[in-house]
């Protein structure tokens, strides 16, 4: 599911250390050197975003201080080919893209013309210009009212893999998502399969999401539809 330019004094402390997403060995061993050298990262866009092939996104350097894990190069592909296809179902579709902007970058490198909305804390991303919007989870419902049951495709990614968080996104989602047909993919641990039955009767696909740093939690995509023979279809139990 990147650096600030103010600090993030409104997130809750994670209480419990098996909510944060957890790193392989190499990968904490960096996240510790990082940590040591600052407290926040501070990027210029143009001159070090990272060095990509002509079929990825060139993206700016992740943040661990906010969670941030961008997905590897399949995952962003087959999940925003996904979104896109369910656009298609639509006479006038929008889509929105919470708290990931990995999604939102391959979504327009695809397909530039898609309507779709990145709702994300980071301000970096004010690049986008009126298709970024700043989104705090802990404020869930303080958004623009015109985005208000607007959105008949809705993607998201928790910073945290705690019950707060996931309640709250869950309430933003609630939020978002038009009255009537609405579509929705969540892109979370594994532990919190049944969180997300239980608050937004999703369940898991057999498409696993990989991220680019190799975390050590287990991810899964869950969906409010079965989406048979794409994502693998839902994973029955």
């Amino acid at each position: 599911m990147e650096a600030v330019e103010e600090a993030r004094e409104t997130i809750t402390p994670v209480e419990d250390d098996d909510d944060l997403p957890t790193l392989s060995s190499h990968t904490l061993e960096a996240l510790k050197q990082f940590l040591s050298e600052q407290t926040q990262v501070q990027v210029d866009d143009d001159a070090n975003s990272a060095q990509v092939n002509d079929k990825e996104v060139s993206l700016v350097t992740e943040n661990w201080n906010l969670s941030q894990f961008w997905y590897d190069q399949e995952t962003a592909e087959t999940i925003a080919k996904e979104v896109l296809h369910l656009s298609q179902l639509f006479d006038s579709p929008y889509a929105a893209c919470v708290a990931c902007p990995t999604l939102y970058a391959y979504i327009k490198k695809i397909d530039p013309n898609a309507h779709v909305q990145l709702l994300e804390y980071d301000t970096r991303f004010q690049k986008y210009g009126n298709e970024f919007t700043f989104y705090d989870y802990n404020q869930p419902e303080e958004l623009p009212s015109p985005l208000k049951n607007a959105f008949q495709v809705l993607i998201a990614d928790p910073p945290y893999l705690s019950k707060e968080c996931l309640e709250k996104v869950a309430q933003t989602i609630s939020f978002l998502k038009q009255n009537g047909k609405c579509y929705i993919l969540l892109l979370t641990g594994e532990v919190q399969k049944d969180r997300a039955a239980e608050l937004l009767d999703l369940h898991p696909c057999g498409f696993r999401p990989r991220h680019s740093s190799k975390l050590g939690n287990e991810f899964r995509l869950y969906t409010s539809y079965d989406p048979e023979t794409r994502l693998g279809g839902w994973e029955r139990d």
